[in-house]
């Protein structure tokens, strides 16, 4: 269906004609961008038209980091991201236990590391006051901690510990008995496979497939968590996904939501995830999905590892103790030797790398895996990823254009940002290391490309909001660089950023003929909006490959 969009205020994100006033597409692709009166000439009678009424209309935003299957499936949790203190804690996870009386164990998801007080670390006996005969088990926001109440403890027969491999921990009271903090995956696992919760979780947990597969009414419950999933990321504005969490399950129900549709909303990248436990020839599946999945709808490619944790929970790798734990420099679940080994063997076969890299010596480590990757196999067009750098070493900066690698960045996580407190996180870091935090900026002038996402669900998707952080944040003290980003660049990081991090530069994230009609399509113009109040805008319509799969109601 030929589709014109007039009277907008279009950043085409193409140094060639950078504004405009209309766009027109047919066939999925664009086929002119100018001004109203001449797209609508071209259009003729027959197309749809859209008046956007002066707002904006950027290329298609993309999602450049995010877990859509256990996103989708976390909608329904109890959500504390606005939730502090006992009493509030107390009363919003009653009120949600009355409304699910049949659930063997209450779920909620978004919680501050300081949700109590800054000072008070989260057990157990919390929260058996607060749900005292429910099993009930709280998600920190970033997803790497986990704390239960004893009930829910007893239920995954985690309350006088367990064996667990490096890298995660129960953490046990002088009791003897577990206090109900759990950091890392490994630590919490038992209690999502209670629920059965744990099949949108495998791609994060093990990379594995279901056992036993899904089938009948299994199966059409995965597609309607998938489905609300796309439809959420759509309705945000979202044209493009890629996913940090990925197994085979996940590529087939979108391939079966696209064969039961003729389409998917949003374009889709799944990675397999490696973990620590396989064995280099586990990368022939991720071949195997590469050669399976690789059109411009639904693709695989990237192979995901985490390396370690994060900061909060003194999990993440530093190059130097932690400013507020002295004694370790957080956890690894590879040794450098192991990484390099995997780099070297999945660059071979032409796969691209994402890694969760959230300390410095993370960071460190992953790009010496991609430097011994060049040496081992020569230097390519990769564009491997280092996946969150929150903080990195100033050696390392410049290695990042040296080596080709995506720094791949999410302006909800910095302290301060989109309501999350400061501490424990400033102090974790160290006031000396506070310079090369979250450096956005820095690591962009010194050469990196820099997508942004959220990184849904450890932060609201919303993509406004995100800009709105990267365009108002502000420095923790007056001697630190600037580490903001304009409107401009920001809604570069969410568009043609993206489409470079997947080798897609040539066809997506820009407005320009030829181009992949993919296109996001606001309330307003954001450009003429306060900076402090850019979040009062909102997505009103998503077009995928010329496709409207999303229009906001009118109000």
């Amino acid at each position: 269906m030929p589709l014109a969009i007039i009277n907008a205020s279009v950043l085409t994100m193409d140094p060639e004609n950078p504004c405009a006033e209309a766009v027109f597409s047919r066939d999925g692709r664009i086929v002119a961008v100018g001004s109203t009166a001449d797209i609508l000439a071209l259009a003729g009678e027959g197309a749809t038209v859209v008046d956007a009424a002066g707002a904006t209309v950027t290329p298609g935003l993309w999602e450049s980091h995010m877990h859509l299957f256990s996103g989708a499936a976390e909608l329904d949790h109890l959500q504390l991201a606005e939730i502090l203190g006992i009493e509030a804690l107390t009363a919003a996870a009653r009120t949600y236990a009355n409304t699910k009386p049949d659930e063997i164990l209450l779920f909620a998801q978004g919680a501050s590391y300081s949700l109590l007080g800054e000072d008070v670390r989260m057990t157990r006996h919390h929260l058996d006051q607060v749900l005292p005969d429910r099993a009930f088990a709280i998600f920190a926001y970033d997803h790497h901690t986990v704390w239960a109440n004893t009930r829910a403890l007893e239920l995954g027969g985690l309350l006088h510990g367990a064996e667990i491999g490096a890298g995660a921990e129960i953490v046990m009271g002088e009791d003897g008995m577990a206090t109900g903090e759990l950091r890392e995956m490994e630590a919490f696992s038992p209690l999502l496979s209670v629920t059965g919760f744990e099949r949108y979780r495998l791609g994060l947990s093990t990379g594995g497939e279901p056992d036993p597969y899904p089938v009948g009414e299994e199966f059409e419950k995965d597609v309607a968590v998938m489905r609300r999933g796309l439809e959420y990321c759509v309705s945000h504005g979202f044209t493009s996904l890629l996913l940090m969490d990925g197994n085979l399950h996940q590529l087939q129900v979108l391939d079966e939501i696209r064969r039961r549709d003729g389409f998917l909303p949003a374009r889709v990248r799944v990675p397999f995830h490696y973990k620590n436990f396989m064995t280099l020839d586990a990368l022939e599946k991720a071949s195997m999905m590469a050669a399976t999945y690789k059109d411009d709808e639904l693709s695989s490619g990237t192979v995901k590892l985490f390396y370690d944790g994060v900061l909060e929970n003194w999990t993440a790798r530093m190059v130097e103790p932690y400013g507020n734990n002295p004694d370790t420099t957080g956890d690894s679940l590879f040794t450098p030797e192991e990484f390099a080994k995997v780099a070297v063997e999945a660059d071979r076969r032409g796969l691209q790398i994402a890694v969760h890299s959230i300390g410095d010596g993370a960071v460190r480590a992953v790009l010496d895996g991609y430097a011994a990757a060049q040496q081992k196999n020569g230097a390519r067009d990769s564009r491997h990823r280092v996946e969150h750098i929150e903080v990195v070493h100033p050696d390392d900066i410049p290695r990042f254009k040296a080596l080709g690698a995506i720094a791949s960045m999410q302006p909800p996580h910095p302290p301060g940002a989109m309501g999350l407190p400061l501490e424990p996180t400033l102090s974790a870091i160290g006031r000396e290391r506070w310079p090369y935090a979250y450096a956005w900026r820095t690591l962009k002038d010194a050469g990196a490309h820099i997508p942004f996402a959220s990184d849904w669900p450890v932060s609201p998707i919303c993509p406004i909001r995100g800009m709105k952080a990267a365009v108002t944040r502000r420095t923790w003290a007056d001697d630190l660089p600037d580490q903001s980003f304009t409107l401009q660049e920001a809604i570069a990081a969410y568009t043609v950023e993206g489409a470079y991090a997947e080798f897609k530069e040539d066809r997506k994230g820009r407005i320009k003929p030829g181009f992949h009609a993919d296109l996001t399509i606001f309330s307003d113009n954001l450009e003429a909006i306060d900076p402090e109040k850019l979040d009062t805008a909102s997505v009103k319509w998503t077009i995928t490959g010329g496709r409207v799969v999303f229009a906001a109601v009118p109000n």
